[in-house]
């Protein structure tokens, strides 16, 4: 498995999968993207069976519209989506920020995160990505099974739901990798090193 960040300038290589990440702007966002050459890139890609899993600001961009009327992330207005998920979103002065726990609908994978964004999403819920144990939905999937979107921050570090969605991608058999428990262990190693090279006596009188 190889993975690829695609910068500014650059063409998007051929692909399993593509991923659209979140954004603090989304209608400029997804304007630059525009302006790279990547939607048609993206259509080419979804054209030839490819899949597309939108995070956040990157569901927000697959809808059919995006509507700022209060100018929160730059002018006031409206600009279309990508149109590929049959919904709208309108971003709301208040912010949404909350720990969630569910299952996919992909393989019912456990998957877990967080959601923090201001845009209010509608429609497309007849089939959504998440299930979460509160009896709340999130997200959506394309009729044709291509397109996986969630606000769900964090979707991938679930070991399960990482391996659901390599699966759905196209890979047979996909290494089961327990992010957290990785994270944890390099935070360990960091800590030990810092330890055994550093003077941490001056630090620890520093603190309260």
């Amino acid at each position: 498995m190889e993975f690829t960040l695609v910068r500014a300038g650059q063409p998007i290589p051929l692909a399993d999968l593509i991923v659209l990440p979140g954004s603090k702007n989304v209608l400029a966002d997804l304007a630059w993207l525009r302006e790279q050459g990547w939607e048609e890139a993206i259509r080419r890609h979804l054209r030839y069976g490819g899949k597309v899993l939108g995070i956040c600001g990157g569901l927000q961009m697959l809808g059919r519209k995006l509507h700022d009327p209060d100018g929160l992330e730059g002018e006031p207005g409206s600009g279309d989506g990508l149109g590929w998920l049959d919904m709208e979103t309108t971003l709301a002065p208040e912010k949404r920020l909350t720990r969630m726990r569910g299952r996919l609908t992909l393989d019912d994978a456990e998957a877990a995160g967080y959601e923090i964004h201001m845009g209010v999403s509608q429609g497309a819920l007849a089939h959504p990505a998440v299930q979460f144990d509160d009896g709340s939905v999130d997200g959506a999937r394309s009729d044709d099974g291509q397109i996986f979107a969630t606000y769900l921050h964090g979707v991938l570090d679930e070991p399960a739901a990482c391996q659901a969605i390599l699966r759905w991608a196209g890979l047979a058999e996909p290494e089961a990798l327990d992010y957290p428990a990785l994270r944890e262990a390099n935070i360990d190693k960091l800590a030990d090193m810092l330890e055994r090279h550093l003077d941490l006596e001056p630090i620890r009188r520093w603190l309260p």
